[in-house]
């Protein structure tokens, strides 16, 4: 077998193999993970003239160019702008809680964390792409953020992460301006001290567009890939992954990945007669290079058409 077809068969089988996959990851979202809402506010108990319904929630704008020019504050201090993430050729998970938030903060930056450790997810912080937390109170400061930094580079125990993970602190009209581009509603409840918020994050392509949202504190590892590798614009991310991605769709209203049936027959179909091919073709060169043989007349044969 030539080196050619040893290839063009080794992708055949992955392409296959990707088939059964397609079921097994939907059927494990499915199972495991609850489905994400829409609207899943943490709402301080004391708050008052906040509706859940219009001043806390997602307003989902794909596509829409988050200002990588913004400027805000890291751990240390220094004054940074958005793009010194974005400028990496990788795309960015987004999240912006607060960092003293006691209720569902803490939960979606735990999801986070859970996602980023899951071995399910092969690819790597801070080298395959970036997380940028954003504190909504610009109360908070660069020390809050590294304390909190710190913390989750504690648990997560990952080496290198530190280049991955960022924490950023910032000003009122900052805040406001990439929340709003990104259509994060929240609200503060100064009787409380607190504000109320939607929960969920946000994944941005290496420059800066909308890509994908998820709702809730939960981000399945499974789902968190194919939205890296879709917002990569296939820049991180086996060909297998692409096959994956082509054969699960988007619904924008619950934020998560559907497995796509129809899909799912075309590449069955397209690896059936794929591999067809590779046997069925090289069959019908060969015969039609084969020398012709002509064929054999017996000497009796001769003899009688004489006599005739």
């Amino acid at each position: 077998m030539t080196r050619f077809n040893t290839g063009m068969m080794a992708v055949a089988a992955a392409t296959l193999a990707a088939v059964p996959a397609f079921a097994q990851v939907g059927a494990t979202g499915r199972q495991q993970d609850p489905a994400p809402s829409l609207t899943n506010p943490y709402t301080p108990p004391r708050a008052t003239g906040i509706n859940a319904a219009t001043d806390v929630k997602f307003d989902q704008k794909l596509d829409s160019q988050i200002t990588l020019g913004n400027t805000f504050r890291d751990e240390s201090g220094a004054t940074v702008e958005l793009k010194k993430y974005f400028n990496t050729g990788k795309p960015v998970v987004l999240v912006m809680p607060f960092y003293k938030c006691p209720g569902i903060c803490s939960a979606m930056l735990d999801g986070v964390l859970k996602t980023v450790a899951d071995k399910r997810n092969k690819f790597k912080i801070g080298r395959d792409y970036q997380v940028v937390s954003v504190s909504i109170a610009p109360k908070e400061t660069p020390e809050l953020a590294t304390a909190k930094k710190q913390e989750y580079l504690s648990l997560l125990g990952v080496p290198g992460a530190e280049t991955g993970w960022h924490f950023l602190t910032g000003d009122e009209a900052n805040i406001r301006k990439l929340a709003d581009e990104i259509g994060y509603k929240y609200k503060y409840d100064p009787k409380s001290d607190n504000y109320a918020h939607a929960s969920g994050i946000v994944v941005a392509t290496p420059d800066g567009h909308v890509s994908r949202y998820f709702y809730g504190v939960e981000y399945p590892a499974g789902q968190m890939k194919l939205a890296l590798t879709e917002a990569s614009q296939g820049k991180i991310g086996s060909v297998v992954d692409q096959v994956i991605l082509f054969c699960y769709h988007y619904d924008p209203q619950t934020g998560t990945y559907g497995l796509a049936i129809f899909r799912v027959l075309q590449v069955a179909g397209f690896s059936t007669v794929f591999l067809l091919g590779l046997f069925v073709v090289p069959a019908i060169i060969k015969d039609a290079k084969a020398p012709k043989l002509m064929p054999t007349v017996a000497a009796s044969d001769v003899v009688k058409e004489d006599k005739a």
